[in-house]
């Protein structure tokens, strides 16, 4: 099936948890979780890291449209998109740890390159 994967939650709990977890990177630099949802929050995160490539008044409305923290946003826009500004995409690695003890989910973590 095509599409983003639905995680088991409402569309409106998966788009919030989503929008969490990319803030969380972008602040952290690396978060730890499932796989499936590493997967799901680098397409979103790569997204965002293109978009704050151009510094625009419409660019800047989309992403703090999407980021939680307006902190982090300003540091997307300051540090993390000048980093990556020769690079057409792939700004984040996963890495997979295992599965998790309490009930074996697959676990991976998602870090800015």
């Amino acid at each position: 099936m095509p599409g983003t994967r639905k995680l088991g939650r409402a569309t409106s709990h998966r788009t919030a948890m989503l929008r969490g977890l990319v803030t969380f990177l972008f602040e952290n630099g690396k978060i730890e979780t499932t796989v499936t949802r590493a997967k799901e929050v680098r397409s979103l995160a790569e997204k965002m890291i293109t978009i704050a490539k151009e510094d625009s008044l419409h660019n800047k409305r989309l992403v703090f449209s999407f980021i939680t923290k307006e902190d982090v946003a300003y540091k997307l826009f300051s540090e993390i998109s000048p980093k990556y500004a020769d690079r057409n995409g792939g700004y984040t690695r996963i890495t997979r740890l295992g599965p998790r003890r309490g009930d074996a989910a697959e676990m991976a973590i998602i870090e800015l390159i």
